[in-house]
């Protein structure tokens, strides 16, 4: 798989109310926020601090607990060749197909995800 990963791309979590968790990261802790996007009737931001990207977005229960994060994410430069390697290694796959997100960044998302050892989500992430 690290021929077609290029670097961790972000940490993804719920958020219980969306604006009080971009103001938390932002004013508080210093983050920027990267990106505000909207995925169908919610929306999802992108905060960054230095290297560190958390997305969060609205829509889905926040656990409200520790281990809250829903998936780590990695870059990929190709999305497809990405998903075929990790079909033929025999990644437990959480997604039967490549994903997409029409309305992130400037030209979209494709992804899929994969289960670790652990049942964590892993989410290989290629920005258009």
């Amino acid at each position: 798989m690290t021929d077609f990963t290029s670097n961790f791309q972000h940490a993804g979590m719920p958020a219980k109310d969306l604006d009080e968790t971009i103001h938390f990261y932002t004013d508080t802790l210093g983050f920027e926020l990267a990106g505000l996007f909207h995925n169908g009737d919610n929306r999802c931001a992108f905060l960054r601090y230095g290297s560190l990207t958390i997305e969060t977005w609205e829509g889905d229960p926040a656990p409200l607990t520790t281990g809250a994060i829903n998936h780590l994410a990695l870059d990929t430069t190709d999305i497809e060749a990405a998903f075929r390697a990790a079909v033929t290694l025999g990644l437990k796959l959480k997604d039967k197909e490549i994903q997409s997100i029409p309305s992130f960044w400037n030209n979209g998302i494709r992804f899929f995800n994969v289960y670790g050892p652990n049942n964590e989500t892993i989410e290989f992430c290629q920005i258009m």
